[in-house]
């Protein structure tokens, strides 16, 4: 296991009913596949010894006999390979035919496991041949030469690098207390199910919903391998489904109703789940029930450490907090209407229908003025309740201007205009500042002085100050504190920088057909523009042209990285090295060009800054969570503001 993470496989061979010597020939193939991709455990399907198929030909001693001749020629063959194995074989125990998955590594059988649910309704008629491990008494049996434990009682199998696993099979999923539920509050980190469920209408869909429930419900990884083409087709049909879920997420699946054998093979990250179980009090508490189990732990044979580097095979998405399914649209809604229900509540519970909102032209304020938009259409309320102010100050551009007053204008809304530029001047007279002086003082006081503007307007007009700042900022500290930092209401604080750009882009459509103004833009022309602006506080002076001199991610660094390491900082705890590692092969996969010195570079720039700025974030204003990240001092994020960084920033200097 490197960086947490293990490589798992599920097998779909091809199989002929009753030849187990054929049978045999074909997982050999397999696990020698498996061993080639450095794959630590594989699973194959339910009794892929004997095919599934056999009916009453599983009463035939022949058929036994030859099955266990055959798991005793898998153990000589794996006998000098490191890869865990698991297969299906009914075994013999007394009067008892179990269904069983046979854990096998380096030649030894490390456990049994009999299938406890059997189905014996509609087309399956298992009962026939099989008894439950519930009909079973903890027993020693003679098996493939040497004495092995089988028992109903709850196993695990624990690997060298400390990774725990555990076995169920097939129907065991399907029943409403399953297996895994007991194995995962054991200790399981994975799940590994031998099934042979046959293909229906509609079945398949039903089926990777219950797989990925169960991932997720148990917070585990689980390994699902199906039988393929060569059960028997009498009267169903196998498609040979092979999928892999980590908490409830599908990492990879084999080709359904393929005529070849398949092997697919991912890495599952148990320091994720580990991390997610940890933070799941109900997870935890869960487990107290597990305290009288009779619980069997396995270890597994020492394996030999690779040779070669390890390498990331699974894709990690390089904007994490950016929704990856195929309606983008719909995920956009969903986010607008949380926000947009969160600050309707609090209009409502005020008895208010006016917002004080401060408009520069930029990706914040513009995201935050839709969420009011839509808040107030929600509530029926006049948009005129909704005052939007400019506030040009020393580094305001002609193009944030101009698109903050045709937003507002176009949008229908309450303007107002106030030039900051004088005050701010009387202020530095008033404290002694040198204008000339473009410091933190010179940035500082413009922005605390529009923060003093809203709060004031706020009073005069009996209205709600709406926050601005987004997740990113707030991560970084890069808010002026008591100044843009202080709202009533902050709507973007759950929004990270790499969202808002697909939220806006997502408003300009639905916004297509509002009034044109003077210029000819319409509100969609004008989001577009604001998306395509450079990111910047504007708060000092613009260059010769006119342009935007200030910009925000020359000074701080891309936002796509600081919110790629906020992600992984925060969801999952994961330390700077593995988040470094992450952010290579994210970038790289998507051929974004940041060298190892570039990402390691702001990556110790986060850090630095995330423990640094902690004391902006133990007072924040109220606002909604909307992703699983959030950094409010009232919900997901707890942290001292005088909390020392030194272990996580030598990490950083450490990375090569």
């Amino acid at each position: 296991m490197n960086y947490g993470f293990i490589k798992v496989a599920a097998a779909v061979p091809s199989v002929k009913v009753a030849d187990c010597k054929y049978n045999l020939e074909q997982i050999e193939l397999l696990v020698s596949q498996a061993e080639k991709q450095a794959v630590e455990i594989v699973v194959f399907p339910e009794l892929s010894i004997t095919g599934y198929s056999c009916q009453d030909l599983f009463r035939q001693n022949l058929l036994l006999d030859a099955s266990e001749t055959a798991v005793m020629m898998l153990l000589d063959y794996t006998r000098h390979l490191d890869v865990v194995s698991i297969v299906g074989v009914p075994i013999a125990v007394g009067d008892l035919l179990l269904n069983c998955a046979v854990v096998i590594q380096k030649g030894q059988i490390l456990g049994i496991v009999p299938k406890e649910y059997l189905p014996n309704y509609n087309e399956f008629y298992e009962k026939r041949w099989f008894a439950s491990s519930q009909d079973l008494r903890p027993t020693e049996i003679r098996y493939c030469g040497s004495t092995a434990l089988i028992t109903p009682e709850p196993q695990l199998f624990r690997t060298s690098q400390g990774v725990t696993f555990g076995v169920e099979i097939c129907e065991d999923v399907w029943a409403p207390t399953p297996p895994s539920n007991h194995l995962a509050l054991a200790g399981a980190d994975l799940i590994f199910n031998l099934s042979a469920s046959n293909e229906l209408i509609g079945k398949h869909k039903y089926l990777q919903t219950l797989l990925a429930q169960q991932s997720a419900r148990t917070i585990s990884g689980y390994i699902y391998a199906g039988s393929g083409f060569g059960e028997s087709t009498q009267d169903v049909v196998y498609g040979g489904n092979a999928m892999i879920y980590e908490n409830g997420i599908l990492l990879g699946e084999a080709e359904r109703f393929c005529l070849e054998p398949q092997l697919t093979a991912v890495q599952i990250d148990v320091e994720r789940l580990r991390n997610d179980r940890r933070n799941n009090t109900t997870f935890v508490n869960a487990q107290r029930r597990m305290r009288n189990e009779n619980i069997h732990i396995i270890k597994c044979q020492q394996a030999v450490a690779p040779t070669a580097d390890f390498v990331l095979e699974r894709a990690v998405n390089p904007h994490p907090f950016v929704p990856q399914s195929t309606d983008m649209s719909a995920d956009c809604e969903e986010i607008f209407n949380i926000q947009a229900m969160g600050l309707a509540k609090r209009l409502a519970h005020i008895n208010s229908s006016r917002v004080i909102i401060g408009i520069s032209g930029g990706l914040d304020s513009t995201l935050a003025l839709l969420v009011c938009i839509r808040a107030f259409d929600k509530l029926k309320l006049d948009r005129k309740g909704i005052v939007g102010v400019t506030m040009p100050g020393f580094g305001t551009t002609d193009r944030t201007y101009e698109n903050a007053v045709s937003l507002m204008q176009t949008l229908g809304i309450t303007m107002r205009e106030i030039n900051i530029a004088k005050s701010v001047t009387q202020h530095f007279e008033d404290i002694g500042h040198d204008a000339s002086l473009k410091d933190v003082t010179y940035e500082n006081s413009q922005a605390r002085e529009r923060t003093q503007i809203l709060m004031d307007l706020s009073n005069q007009m009996g209205g709600l100050v709406i926050g601005t700042g987004d997740l990113s900022e707030l991560a970084l500290g890069w808010c002026t504190y008591n100044g843009d930092h202080m709202s009533m209401y902050a709507v973007n604080s759950g929004i990270p920088k790499t969202l808002i750009r697909y939220l806006v882009r997502y408003a300009a459509k639905q916004l297509q057909n509002e009034i044109a103004q003077a210029d000819g833009r319409t509100a969609s022309d004008i989001l577009l523009d604001i998306v395509d602006t450079p990111i910047s506080p504007e708060l000092t002076p613009a260059d010769e042209n006119g342009q935007i001199q200030q910009k925000t991610e020359d000074l701080v660094g891309p936002y796509e990285l600081h919110d790629f390491f906020l992600y992984y900082f925060l969801r999952y705890g994961f330390r700077p090295h593995k988040i470094f590692m992450l952010a290579q092969s994210a970038f790289r996969q998507n051929n974004v060009k940041y060298d190892d010195a570039t990402i390691k570079h702001w990556l110790k720039t986060f850090v630095r800054r995330f423990f640094s700025q902690q004391f902006k974030r133990s007072c924040l204003p109220d606002g909604p969570k909307v992703g699983n990240v959030t950094l409010s001092p009232r919900g997901d994020w707890r942290m001292p503001s005088d909390a020392v960084s030194r272990m996580w920033t030598d990490e950083c200097d450490a990375l090569d």
